[in-house]
């Protein structure tokens, strides 16, 4: 089967449903959103055979689990874990100012290369298998997480549980610029550093012990570590009531990234070690966050030497880098399971005014990810 004509043929189908899934917009922080938009996506996974498991959720918008069966014959050899995510960094609203539209072959909208063209993929995919009753060598999985953009406990538990039972996963998130894939991410580590010292007269600085000044110590220490693989951002700081008081109190908020679980220890063990440089000062470190680093191993690596011989059967040459940006594929290469990760269209402007797709990297993607979940 030509999968790249059949997804030619479609795409008028497949920019119609990328046009409804963008037009419901689903910032993470919006529960009834996002619940809108994978109540949505349910419906039309059950549509193709898909079993639909929801698991719901308080403050954040509900995950969902589709699962598609494999032959008969193959149904014990295993699961293809597929990880996407609807939700979005846009605000509801944002689709008046930043509308959803093509231009030559480029697809403008909020969310539609981060990561709703992924869902679209996923999407098209199972329904060309039903179509052409294809059924695939390992059953399928498909993953919606509601809360990428800002990551849960929930939701990483819920992941780590899925790549366990899987035999491989593969990540719908956008591909590096020109259709690379990443089988290497950077991890995260959200550290909050508070200080505490004494209050006193600004006039009389020698009885108090000033938090702030304490703070600007130890985010010089950790500042330290930075390094060309490792980097650390100071993203929110505070501390103090009035400018004529020595504060008692100081914060910041540090997101380090690396990419390996080495540096994250070092980083982790140097805030821990860190010891007040001000008598009477006192220092508390809390681990607000962590993602780890997608480090390439050998597992990953003969995985995308399959999918590189399978996209040579469709005339495409796959590439691969690394990024310094998180994923979920992050936490199932960290138990261990070969991961592919950039699986997605191509484009640019992730998180920006100007994002898009390029909508002949949609119907190419749709051909090879359909012939790697029916081939791996």
């Amino acid at each position: 089967m030509d999968f790249q004509q059949y997804f030619k043929s479609r795409h008028g189908e497949m920019l119609a449903l990328l046009r409804e899934l963008v037009r419901l917009e689903s910032p993470t922080s919006d529960k009834q959103a996002v619940d809108a938009c994978t109540s949505f996506l349910a419906a039309k996974f059950q549509s193709v055979g898909a079993k639909v498991t929801r698991h719901p959720q308080k403050s954040t918008g509900d995950f969902y689990v589709f699962e598609y069966p494999a032959k008969e014959s193959k149904a014990q050899d295993g699961r293809i874990l597929v990880l996407t995510h609807a939700d979005t960094v846009w605000p509801v609203g944002r689709l008046a100012k930043m509308p959803f539209y093509a231009q030559g072959e480029k697809v403008f909208g909020p969310g539609v290369l981060d990561m709703k063209g992924g869902l679209v993929l996923a999407f098209s995919a199972l329904r060309a298998l039903r179509e052409m009753n294809m059924a695939p060598a390992k059953r399928i999985a498909v993953l919606v997480n509601a809360s990428e953009e800002c990551g849960c406990p929930e939701a990483d538990e819920l992941i780590k549980a899925e790549a366990r039972a899987a035999s491989l996963v593969l990540c719908l998130e956008p591909a590096l610029p020109g259709g690379a894939l990443k089988i290497q991410r950077k991890g995260r580590l959200v550290l909050r550093m508070e200080t505490s010292g004494r209050a006193a007269h600004a006039g009389q600085p020698e009885k108090g012990v000033n938090a702030i000044d304490e703070l600007m110590v130890q985010l010089k220490k950790m500042a330290a570590l930075r390094s060309k693989d490792v980097s650390m951002n100071v993203g929110l700081i505070g501390g103090g009531e009035k400018a004529n008081v020595v504060a008692d109190k100081a914060w910041a908020v540090l997101d380090w990234r690396f990419w390996t679980a080495v540096e994250r220890d070092k980083i982790l063990s140097s805030a821990r070690a860190l010891a007040p440089a001000a008598k009477g000062a006192r220092i508390k470190i809390i681990q607000e966050s962590q993602t780890p680093p997608m480090e390439k191993t050998a597992a990953s690596t003969r995985l995308l030497e399959e999918a590189r011989e399978i996209a040579a059967g469709l005339g495409q040459t796959l590439a691969a880098g690394k990024t310094g940006g998180g994923s979920d594929a992050s936490l199932a290469a960290g138990l261990g399971k070969p991961t592919l990760d950039g699986l997605g269209p191509d484009g640019d402007g992730i998180h920006a005014d100007d994002e898009h797709i390029l909508l002949p990297s949609l119907l190419g993607r749709a051909a090879l990810l359909t012939e790697l979940l029916r081939r791996l």
